[in-house]
């Protein structure tokens, strides 16, 4: 299908992007890598009549490790992650998750901030923001400002981001060598999006019990989010296989899943524990 027709600017400066998008009163829209609004606007399902393309903004671009943890600019593209070696070093559980994203054609043009302004709820990276307690820093025409993750996804393809507001980078606090992790998605076929999927890390005590718990789930919900009972009832616990099932039914439970054609909300529940004993696994170093 072709695209409908529509003015297009590529601005130079992240001010000059959000000025545009003041003045355009919403009927303007921001394009990064292309990989979600593109088909978007092939389906008649968004028909903005302007575009702004921000690929000329190199100040958008980049990845950056310091004291306060990891930082990635909102153009930086999923390829740059999953190649990167100072990533994997201080936030593997990022690169794992990248690594599950569509296919390598979509990874070499997708980028950061495209993936959380579209707001996928089987989106993998709003899940890792969310269970990583990541922020977002955004600018618009009266200035920047930072979002908390779990307070940015408001819903399906929604977020806390204004009319006139672009995203400049996303920011995940520090994360410790020891800390353990694990990644587990569900999908028909490698590349489609995830019917459900878990994300899981914890830091443990001197007798090796677990605490500062982390459990995210996607796909099985409005949007990613955390499951806190079952973050409350391994935190204390060390990871043991029953440990692992019985935590595994507590997620089942927590989620809300709905029914729809691609799974039923029963089916959805199932997955969530059978991927979140499995990312237990690989937390205990039980990896294939």
């Amino acid at each position: 299908m072709k695209l409908p027709k529509f003015d297009y600017v590529e601005p130079t400066t992240a001010l000059e992007a959000v000025t545009l998008l003041s003045q355009s009163r919403g009927l303007a829209k921001v394009i990064a890598g292309g990989q979600s609004l593109i088909p978007t606007m092939a389906l008649r399902l968004a028909q903005p009549a302007l575009l702004i393309d921000l690929r000329h903004l190199e100040s958008l671009r980049g990845i950056a490790v310091d004291e306060a943890g990891l930082r990635l600019g909102a153009m930086t593209r999923w390829r740059e992650i999953q190649d990167s070696a100072e990533v994997l070093d201080t936030h593997p559980l990022l690169v794992e998750a990248v690594r599950h994203i569509a296919h390598y054609q979509i990874r070499n043009r997708g980028t950061v901030g495209g993936s959380l302004a579209h707001a996928d709820p089987a989106a993998e990276l709003p899940c890792i923001a969310v269970t990583c307690g990541a922020s977002i820093r955004v600018l618009g025409i009266l200035g920047e400002r930072e979002i908390l993750a779990d307070e940015f996804f408001l819903g399906p393809l929604a977020t806390a981001l204004g009319d006139d507001e672009i995203i400049l980078e996303v920011r995940f606090p520090r994360w410790p060598s020891s800390r353990q992790w694990g990644f587990q998605e569900f999908s028909r076929r490698q590349g489609d999006f995830a019917l459900a999927g878990v994300a899981i890390f914890y830091d443990t005590d001197n007798s090796g019990r677990l605490e500062n718990a982390h459990v995210g789930v996607f796909g099985v919900g409005q949007c990613a989010t955390r499951l806190s009972g079952v973050e409350s009832a391994l935190n204390g616990r060390t990871n043991t296989i029953s440990v692992a099932a019985e935590v595994a039914r507590l997620a089942a439970a927590e989620v809300t899943p709905s029914d729809d054609l691609h799974a039923s909300a029963r089916y959805r529940r199932a997955l969530v524990a059978v991927l979140l004993e499995r990312a237990m696994a690989l937390a205990r170093g039980e990896r294939a």
